[in-house]
């Protein structure tokens, strides 16, 4: 039980495709049994291994213990506060590693204008793999990427009989939309989800987006834009063809299959990597989790853990000899 417990390193992330994509819940109570989560409603309770799970949706009416959440942070899970049918996000769990590698070297590239421009044009790459798109500019490649995805919604609409005029949805109404629409707000909410808990277990931040900015999820929307044709739009699209009472319940449940299926959690973590590091020899060094250093000006670093500046302390206060005139003592003096 002890190997089964221990957290998940930060290595082993890829073996996330062995898991659940995720599990969403409303209306419950959500405790833990040894290495289960528990889940108690007025129908009963159903034990969900610990190990199997990537990310708990955590829906409206939902009571979660301090065990739950304990558990879930030992097994290198993640837990995501959303709204009703998941369509809103509220909040998240903590990320799996220590190391702020991977988030500086995102926010390296976000604020120079060339190289966020040459992620965001790796980003489209991969929705164009037999063409190049290195000359095209941002505005040039929304260009090509609205053509392109209004061409899946018209095949869709074509295959599956569903008409189609448009994404039109109210966020704060989810049942004012008609059934395609209520079928992709539930279904993109679930790759967000599952693309957020990736996002954060990697260190990186949600914010710091390329394609994206000015929302606290820009980052997660640019990386799960990179399946919704894949998984969220024809699983939507399916749905609606089929018209189920519960089209959200019904969509949930198909495109958990689709992503576990499409190894999309195993895909999220290569491509983070691949988009914000050059050289696939940088993941060692951002994964060295357990290192805390002090900057110490330009790029050098000193350990922390230390009381630096007893010397000055011997001949009074360090405080005191800054009021006398003896200043910081630089590296380069």
């Amino acid at each position: 039980m002890n190997d089964l417990l221990s957290k998940t390193d930060l290595q082993a992330l890829p073996m996330a495709r062995d898991k659940l994509s995720f599990v969403y819940l409303e209306h419950c109570n959500i405790n833990r049994q040894d290495g289960a989560v528990t889940v108690t409603d007025a129908r009963g309770t159903v034990h969900i291994p610990g190990a199997v799970i990537s990310v708990l949706l955590l829906g409206p009416g939902t009571n979660i213990s301090h065990r739950a959440v304990e558990l879930i942070g030992e097994l290198g899970a993640n837990a995501v506060w959303v709204g009703e049918h998941g369509v809103r996000y509220y909040a998240h769990g903590r990320s799996l590693t220590h190391s702020s590698g991977l988030l500086i070297k995102q926010a390296e590239l976000v604020t120079n204008v060339r190289t966020r421009i040459s992620v965001a044009r790796a980003m489209y790459q991969m929705r164009f793999p037999d063409e190049d798109v290195s000359s095209l500019t941002m505005q040039q490649l929304r260009g090509k990427e609205g053509s392109r995805v209004r061409s899946v919604y018209r095949e869709l609409s074509r295959k599956t009989g569903v008409a189609w005029n448009g994404r039109e949805y109210d966020p704060d109404d989810y049942e004012s939309g008609n059934p395609v629409n209520q079928a992709l707000s539930a279904a993109h909410a679930c790759l967000y989800g599952v693309v957020h808990s990736v996002v954060t277990a990697l260190g990186c931040s949600p914010g710091l987006g390329f394609i994206h900015t000015g929302h606290d999820r820009s980052f997660v929307y640019d990386i799960a834009d990179l399946y919704k044709a894949e998984i969220t739009i024809p699983a939507a699209f399916e749905m609606a063809a089929g018209n189920p009472d519960d089209i959200g319940g019904a969509t949930r449940r198909v495109v958990r299959d689709k992503i576990s299926d499409g190894r999309i959690l195993d895909r999220t973590v290569k491509d983070i990597r691949r988009l914000l590091l050059a050289d696939e020899n940088d993941i060692e060094k951002n994964e060295d989790y357990e290192v805390l250093n002090i900057w110490d000006g330009k790029d050098k670093y000193v350990k922390s853990g230390i009381s630096y500046g007893k010397d000055l302390d011997e001949n009074g206060s360090f405080d005191q000899r800054l009021d006398d005139g003896y200043g910081v003592i630089l590296e380069d003096e």
